[in-house]
């Protein structure tokens, strides 16, 4: 039997919340973008990359922003296991945190070992982005970013591609 008073905040999420989760992962991505531009400062195509994707996740952040301030208080048909499912996913320990959802990061001296990463990070983020569309009236902006973070595995995979080759 468990005491409602003992439910974390992720037992009750809203549509508000989940989006504002996205946020925060876009947030995060733009960190690790940033980050990783200037440890490959020395691969000019590398770093251009990494440059180019942390500014997009900027664009992101505005974007699901603006998408927060659109959602009202209704909740989906399914919230349920829709929330359920996003709650689940949330504490999966890709999105616990900077420190446990890129914990490999900043010891990453490789590109094609960071390029790696970022693909499973961005595929990380695309599920996410997939599950949050089906909450929101608003489709066009998150198609507008899944749309994106498809181009940016594309861009990823084709560098990573490269320098093996290479």
């Amino acid at each position: 039997m468990t005491d409602n008073k003992t439910d974390t905040k992720l037992d009750n999420l809203s549509v508000r919340e989940v989006v504002e989760m996205a946020v925060r992962t876009e947030i995060l991505g733009h960190g690790y973008y940033t980050d990783l531009s200037k440890q490959f400062v020395k691969q000019q195509e590398v770093h251009d990359l990494f440059s180019f994707l942390a500014g997009q996740e900027e664009k992101h952040i505005k974007r699901f922003t603006e998408l927060k301030d659109k959602i009202g208080g209704e909740e989906p048909d399914n919230w349920q296991d829709v929330s359920e499912y996003m709650r689940a996913y949330v504490e999966s320990a890709f999105f616990m945190g900077r420190d446990k959802a890129l914990p490999h990061m900043h010891n990453i001296t490789e590109a094609n070992a960071a390029l790696g990463l970022a693909i499973g990070f961005e595929k990380e983020t695309l599920l996410y982005f997939y599950a949050m569309r089906d909450m929101v009236k608003e489709h066009g902006i998150v198609d507008e970013i899944i749309k994106e973070e498809k181009s940016h595995i594309v861009s990823l995979a084709r560098m990573k591609d490269k320098l093996s080759r290479a």
